[in-house]
């Protein structure tokens, strides 16, 4: 029998975050379509999903997902036909090889790590996500921290680090601005399937040729999974190297052939694009005529509320809505937000609901 432990130090921690109200929960939704979900016995409306496609609900994607576990690492019995066929497909929209990983994590891990060396010189922009951060720091080369933005480099450096569309700001950068003789990588996880032709991003909408590019599959595409697009060496050196990839089990049959599915739909999605930006810019301009003033220009609305942001998240609670409202240490102190996030299935009625409700709360 296990000697009794002391578990008081986990404790205090605990009392810490719910004293300073930080501590999360976790929330069981059931899904009722795109937009909508139920929670114990009401229906909600998502204003914080990055479904931003409503492909998560689509019949076709959820009607490809098939098959069975992987069992083992790709490397040893768990590759299978439909990551190959994922990675051809995707691999043809690149016109670059790409390589599927289990998550957006594991493939910035994968990455940098595989791409970076100790004694190498790297530049990142300040609110880069925690995964391209813990990647770059397991890769032991010197990091320069770029304010949020400005691209001009404290000295050479072999790579810089950026995302196409950030997800606390919602913002794009210029990023011509940050090309050089030295390697770009973006991390398109919120612009994947949304900006650019096809939707293959920031970069592309842009013009700009990154050397590595980094996509999820869970957002936009509706499934799960991430992928890396990089040149033939880099493919091969992940295979080899790159250990979020080698010592992880393959995704699931189930998976990869609804993200196949997602891509075929997502590629396509044109239609759903332009409904995307419409109901965005609804968005946008009737919290302008709330006299809110929305971060950032793209289906990423962030409006910075300070310490109202939760009276004000748990007031649309009450009314219908789920609007998650983002606090310290995600963002700065002072900076606390509710990041509302549109998708191509709300209706004009679900935007309209959610601006009447929420005028209603700023003015009580």
């Amino acid at each position: 029998m296990n000697a009794r432990r002391d578990y008081a130090s986990l404790e205090a921690r605990l009392r810490e975050l719910t004293t300073r109200g930080l501590r999360r929960e976790l929330r069981a939704l059931e899904p009722l379509d795109a937009t909508h979900v139920q929670f114990e016995g009401r229906r909600l409306t998502l204003f914080c999903s990055n479904d931003y496609l409503g492909l998560a609900q689509d019949p076709g994607v959820q009607r490809a997902a098939r098959g069975g576990g992987a069992g083992s690492a790709r490397l040893i019995s768990g590759n299978r036909p439909s990551h190959q066929a994922l990675e051809e497909r995707l691999t043809a929209l690149y016109e670059r090889p790409v390589t599927l990983l289990s998550s957006g994590y594991h493939a910035n891990l994968a990455l940098f790590t595989t791409l970076l060396q100790r004694g190498m010189s790297i530049a990142s922009d300040a609110l880069n996500h925690a995964s391209i951060i813990d990647g770059l720091r397991l890769s032991h080369a010197t990091r320069h921290i770029l304010p949020h933005g400005q691209p001009a480099l404290p000295a050479p450096v072999d790579l810089v680090a950026v995302e196409g569309l950030y997800s606390m700001d919602g913002d794009t950068l210029d990023l011509q601005a940050y090309t050089g003789p030295h390697w770009l990588a973006v991390d398109e996880a919120h612009a994947f399937g949304c900006l650019g032709p096809r939707g293959m991003g920031a970069a592309a909408a842009q013009g700009v040729h990154a050397d590595f590019v980094v996509g999820t599959l869970g957002k936009a595409v509706g499934a799960y999974g991430a992928f890396i697009v990089g040149p033939p060496s880099l493919r091969e050196l992940l295979l080899s190297e790159g250990r979020s990839f080698i010592f992880t089990t393959g995704l699931p049959e189930t998976v990869t052939r609804a993200a196949l599915a997602g891509v075929e739909r997502t590629i396509e999605a044109a239609d759903l694009r332009e409904r995307l930006a419409a109901n965005t810019s609804k968005l946008r301009a009737g919290l302008q005529e709330l006299g809110l003033k929305p971060l950032g220009s793209h289906h990423i609305v962030p409006v910075v509320l300070g310490d109202r942001t939760m009276p004000i998240a748990n007031a649309l609670f009450e009314a219908g809505f789920l609007t998650t409202g983002i606090r310290s240490p995600t963002v700065p102190v002072g900076t606390e937000r509710i990041r509302f996030t549109t998708s191509a299935a709300h209706s004009q009625e679900d935007i309209e609901r959610l601006l009447y409700s929420l005028d209603g709360i700023l003015n009580r």
